[in-house]
């Protein structure tokens, strides 16, 4: 091929798959503190390690975490929440054996919880101290066999003695919050068959000195209600956010009466798969610094709750991770774009200054290779529309043969009640700079459009999201953006589900990739972490009354219509979604003499961490498209089997 022209899918680029490997440090969950700011970092050349670091303006991050110690929890088996800092000393869970952990400034982290019966039976999260920094209330989550019990605990932070229960009797816990008295605590409660982006409750207690609670009490929320992340002001006042218009709205108690400090068709929360989100932080003027999105834009505002009056900041974010927090009037978050690698920002509101104390996603490629994406809404069944973000190929180097089109790669993101966002990845742009177009979509069932949209795949999970993922296709193939012959659907999870669905069900497309999804729902009927054992009973409909629905809405009992290679990645570790989901379809498409891989890592889980295992499963994906495909890949890549291939 002549310099500068190659086809769709076989440009060379600078983002190779170690490079993504490599640079993918993720940024979470920073704590503004008197002493700089904290957040945690989760580094795959390290192993999958999360190591809390700390940062100034003045000088360089220094990591806290010695060697040999994983901030990471285990609740609900996604985690979030994992650590907490008071006057310098972090508090922290420990990945390998799930103890809370006392870590003084400059010393060795020591255990103050016991050590579980089981290794990691007993796990810690959402951690808070009271303002005198003796007591910590968190979430505990002990399991015994086949059987889970969630609850909110209290410790002396010195682990003098063992926790103690102080909530209990309901199926899940979150966001316990002390105000800045230490005399009251609030938190969120809620039941199976719901999640929290479902019917959740608000309650608050008065804190006894000896840690229990007396007098709990309801507050907000019960059925069709979900509330999320209550807070303290600094003059005692409970703020919340409630969902009861349809949308995630901000409010403040008063009186007994809530009040919808702005109401808009916005949301100002995120559904809770993990611990530690924050999207609004209280200033010690009173003003609250807050997170929401519209129409797929994501904002940082400042709102003034006496007045109502929300003004957006004017920053060079397009893209904010839900992790606000504020000390005094510094503003701690995680913000990033298209093109932008997240950061980890300070914003004085005093000075008016802006500091960067690190960037995540480290690379020296040029912008130029960035593809940038254009927020689409297309028509989708029963007359309705949904959302997604469309990436253009993009490389300077080359274009393509006059006439062309490119393969166009459909992204589905897990969940499913979760979303796509327009924020920097460099795993999009390792396809976008290649020549492939792709399609990240928000199909009816993703946050960030308010509750109705989010509802719309309970009952309909596996027919509203494969439509969605299909019309997309359609729609960009309509626009001249897309090979009609070269499409791709991909996904992790519930958008591996999604995927295998799409290629059993529907003939657009030409290949795909599973990364840990499900082909048969009956085993998640009874046999699934405690966070998720019901959801698909709303997502589907009850067990066992709808046991046709789940055996129809299972692609293995249809595996006869699957007529494409499929490649299919998978974590041996894997609780949410076990190997023997991958097996199954493996299984099948060795019996149907298609084209397959089947791609399983050691020692991850559901996700993959480790640096050298996110490489293998990027050249690998590639490689298998480029054979099925049948195009030319301009450097070589460490190939992978395929089964079947003549």
């Amino acid at each position: 091929m002549s310099a500068g022209v190659a086809p769709y899918g076989s440009w060379r680029s600078p983002i190779s798959a170690e490079v993504v490997a490599k640079a993918g440090v993720s940024l979470y969950e920073p704590l503004a503190e008197a002493d700089g700011v904290y957040w945690v970092e989760l580094r795959p050349d390290e192993g999958g390690r999360n190591v809390v670091v700390r940062g100034d303006p003045f000088g360089s991050p220094v990591d806290v975490t010695p060697p040999g110690f994983d901030v990471r929890t285990k609740v609900h088996e996604y985690g979030g929440g994992a650590y907490l800092v008071h006057d310098g000393v972090v508090f922290f869970s420990n990945f390998e054996d799930q103890r809370l952990y006392r870590q003084e400034p400059g010393g060795e982290p020591r255990p103050i919880t016991p050590e579980p019966p089981e290794p990691g039976s007993i796990r810690y999260a959402a951690g808070r101290s009271t303002p005198d920094g003796r007591l910590i209330v968190c979430v505990r989550e002990r399991r015994q066999v086949r059987e889970t019990w969630n609850e909110l605990v209290t410790l002396p932070a010195d682990g003098s003695s063992e926790p103690r229960t102080v909530a209990s009797g309901r199926d899940f816990y979150a966001f316990p919050r002390i105000s800045p008295d230490g005399r009251r605590v609030a938190w969120t409660c809620w039941d199976n068959p719901n999640m929290p982006w479902d019917d959740t409750e608000l309650r608050t207690a008065d804190l006894a000195e000896d840690g229990t609670f007396e007098g709990d009490r309801l507050v907000a929320g019960g059925p069709g209600e979900s509330i999320f992340q209550p807070e303290w002001s600094p003059d005692g006042a409970l703020y919340f956010i409630s969902d009861r218009t349809g949308w995630w709205n901000l409010y403040r108690r008063e009186d007994g009466e809530d009040r919808n400090l702005a109401p808009m068709a916005a949301e100002f929360a995120v559904p809770m798969w993990e611990f530690g989100y924050s999207t609004y932080a209280i200033l010690s003027d009173g003003r609250i610094a807050c997170l929401y999105r519209q129409s797929g834009v994501h904002h940082l505002a400042m709102l003034d709750p006496n007045t109502g009056e929300l003004l957006d900041l004017d920053l060079p974010y397009t893209c904010y991770d839900p992790y606000l927090r504020a000390r005094g009037t510094q503003l701690a978050f995680v913000g990033g774009g298209p093109a932008l690698p997240n950061q980890v920002v300070v914003l004085d509101f005093t000075t008016r200054e802006v500091e960067v104390l690190r960037e995540g996603e480290r690379t020296s490629v040029a912008p130029a290779f960035f593809s940038v994406p254009e927020p689409i809404e297309f028509p989708t069944d029963g007359g309705l529309e949904a959302h997604a973000y469309y990436y253009p190929p993009t490389n300077p180097d080359f274009s393509a043969p006059r006439g062309e089109l490119p393969p166009l790669v459909v992204h589905v993101h897990g969940g499913p009640t979760s979303e796509s966002t327009p924020r920097f990845e460099l795993e999009t742009q390792f396809w976008t700079s290649r020549g492939f177009a792709l399609v990240d979509v928000n199909y009816g069932g993703s946050t960030g459009y308010g509750r109705e949209y989010r509802e719309r795949l309970y009952g309909q999970w596996g027919v509203v999201d494969v439509h969605d993922s299909v019309n997309a296709a359609r729609y960009l193939v309509d626009r001249g953006h897309a090979d009609p012959k070269r499409l791709i659907i991909r996904g992790g999870s519930a958008g591996g589900y999604t995927t295998v669905c799409a290629l059993t069900w529907h003939d657009e497309f030409a290949t795909g990739a599973s990364y840990f999804g499900l082909v048969d729902l009956e085993p998640f009927a009874t046999f699934t972490h405690k966070f998720e054992l019901k959801y698909t009973h709303n997502l589907v409909g009850p067990w066992p009354e709808a046991a046709d629905l789940w055996r129809a809405r299972s692609p293995i009992h249809s595996f006869d219509s699957l007529s494409c290679p499929v490649i299919v990645f998978q974590g041996l570790e894997d609780e949410v979604v076990p190997p023997q989901q991958a097996e199954i379809m493996v299984r099948a498409l060795e019996a149907k003499g298609l084209p397959y891989a089947y791609v399983a890592f050691e020692g991850e889980q559901h996700g993959f961490r480790k640096a050298e295992n996110i490489r293998r499963s990027l050249e690998a994906e590639l490689y298998f498209y480029s054979k099925i495909l049948r195009f030319e890949l301009p450097e070589p890549v460490e190939p992978v089997v395929i089964e079947n291939l003549e």
